[in-house]
């Protein structure tokens, strides 16, 4: 993992905040719009993922997934971001890796291990495994913090491409 490349992302998130505040402070009759949340920080929470984690991200959309474990077995990996407090969730993917970006341009990964604990822990909510639901942050990282350092997606070692 190279630092001197994450703490440049983390700039540029903080800058990106400012814009979008700039935005919402300018067209103020747009009430809900100018948001971060979507593709694009999905798009920064991918790439997160690919510097913190062994795991190579696909080099197009792939349905459900956007990355594959570097290591055997081969396993298929789903990442979200959000600014918000709560990330989404709409399969059992092999993996699924939970980031939380803040306005400062920090982020902490929220939830790291198979998908199929959300599902098991939510299997009461209606639809869940079928449509895309929102689940709040704070109970993923709990639900996190349960799973064994065997069952986690391999960090990458300082100094590692």
């Amino acid at each position: 993992m190279d630092n001197d490349r994450i703490v440049e992302l983390q700039e540029v998130i903080k800058k990106l905040h400012e814009s979008v505040s700039g935005l919402k402070r300018l067209f103020a009759s747009k009430k809900n719009g100018f948001t971060l949340d979507g593709r694009l920080v999905g798009d920064i929470g991918e790439v997160i993922a690919e510097e913190l984690f062994q795991i190579k991200l696909h080099d197009r959309l792939k349905h459900h997934y956007d990355a594959v474990t570097t290591y055997e077995p081969k396993l298929n990996v789903q990442i979200k971001a959000t600014f918000k407090e709560s990330l989404t969730y709409n399969h059992a993917p092999d993996y699924y890796i939970g980031i939380k970006l803040d306005k400062e341009g920090s982020f902490e990964v929220i939830y790291n291990g198979p998908g199929k604990y959300i599902q098991e822990a939510y299997q009461h909510r209606k639809d869940i495994g079928k449509v895309l639901l929102s689940f709040p942050t704070q109970k993923l990282k709990e639900l996190s913090a349960r799973i064994d350092d065997s069952e986690r997606i391999l960090l990458k070692k300082w100094g590692e491409e």
